[in-house]
């Protein structure tokens, strides 16, 4: 019998390089991933970065339908991270790509690799939005998403073009 199909959701961020070319490259890959049955991308969107220098980011947020245990889900994207030339000279440096597991059906983990949900997706304008995109309904830290998201209206980021 094979593992439960379910839904997890990841946040993508590059600001080096190519980043938009990047992200499109590793929803692909993701795709094709063994245990990962479907891929759906919300839009990409710029914004500044948070406690850093460096260039404007390129993110967004992809829900994975997965068959993948979450430590063997967040082994595959920093295995994707380090394809793509992923270097953590300092915390925040600027990254060729960046996958954070946000949120694993409704898995509650505090594990030494792994806390889920990820602990600041509600504070972050770059991930809020596009997970709105995706999950209107979703539920954050027990508050509708829409509630967080009045929240970071301050927060400098542009929805880009399809």
């Amino acid at each position: 019998m094979s593992p439960a199909l379910v839904r997890a959701y990841i946040g993508l961020g590059a600001n080096l390089g190519d980043s938009a070319a990047t992200l499109r490259r590793v929803l692909a890959q993701l795709q094709a991933t063994d245990g990962i049955d479907a891929v759906t991308a919300s839009p990409f969107y710029r914004s500044a970065p948070v406690d850093a220098t460096g260039p404007d980011f390129v993110n967004a947020v992809a829900a994975l339908d997965t068959r993948l245990p979450p430590l063997a889900l967040l082994d595959a994207l920093q295995a994707l991270e380090n394809q793509h030339g992923r270097l953590r000279p300092y915390k925040n440096a600027p990254r060729t790509l960046d996958l954070d597991l946000l949120t694993y059906a409704d898995v509650s983990l505090d594990h030494e690799r792994l806390t889920l949900p990820h602990p600041r997706m509600h504070q972050r304008a770059f991930v809020l939005l596009p997970l709105h995109d995706l999950a209107p309904d979703m539920l954050v830290n027990g508050r509708p998403i829409s509630m967080w998201v009045a929240q970071i209206r301050d927060q400098a980021i542009e929805r880009l073009p399809d």
